[in-house]
């Protein structure tokens, strides 16, 4: 079976064709921004134009317009084709991809988050969640645990704040979604925004 993977969810955007757990070809683009205009060229570009037989795409957290671009492209293409669309949390493939270079080994998750925070999760060596994803401000994040693996785009800045740990600096790259636990593939009905929205309703 051939799955096109869709990540934009981060400041990185990234597209994959894998057949089985192969990567077929891909494309890893540190964007920061632009995630509407480069993520349809990219797909594109794959062999056949990206088709496949399903679609995974990045629920987040993450930039609220990239996790909603990656889901709109999903979509569509998944109506289009009549294939199967799933998605996947973003921590959990970075987790999954520090797992891979450094060993099986328990690690935390730290992503730059909104308003300062740090969306934070820590997974076992398994790569299963150890705890529910949170939303904290740098203190707490670094205190929040004590495993020596940290990965993601602030995991410098946490090892730092703690004084100790060893750092691996990632974006979730779609060529690595054949490295995630499939239990933690799922439905990709709700995104995950990682904390509440700032916008509030005006009250009655």
């Amino acid at each position: 079976m051939k799955t096109l993977v869709i990540d934009s969810a981060t400041e990185a955007c990234s597209v994959a064709l894998l057949q089985g757990y192969d990567v077929l070809a891909g494309d890893y683009r540190l964007l920061g921004r632009g995630h509407a205009e480069a993520l349809v060229p990219m797909i594109g570009a794959l062999p056949d134009k990206g088709r496949a037989d399903r679609i995974a795409v990045a629920l987040g957290p993450g930039s609220f317009t990239g996790v909603r671009v990656g889901l709109a492209a999903a979509r569509a293409l998944a109506l289009a084709w009549h294939c199967e669309l799933v998605g996947y949390p973003s921590l959990a493939l970075v987790a999954a991809m520090a797992q891979d270079q450094a060993g099986t080994q328990p690690c935390t998750v730290a992503m730059t988050g909104g308003h300062g925070e740090w969306f934070v999760q820590s997974f076992a060596a398994d790569g299963l969640p150890l705890g529910e994803l949170a939303s904290l401000n740098p203190d707490a994040a670094a205190a929040s645990s004590s495993i020596d693996l940290v990965a993601g785009t602030q995991a410098e800045a946490l090892v730092t704040r703690r004084g100790s740990g060893q750092a691996l600096p990632l974006h979730p790259d779609a060529r690595s979604f054949g490295l995630l636990p499939a239990v933690l593939i799922g439905p990709a009905d709700q995104p995950l925004y990682g904390r509440a929205p700032d916008a509030r309703l005006p009250a009655a």
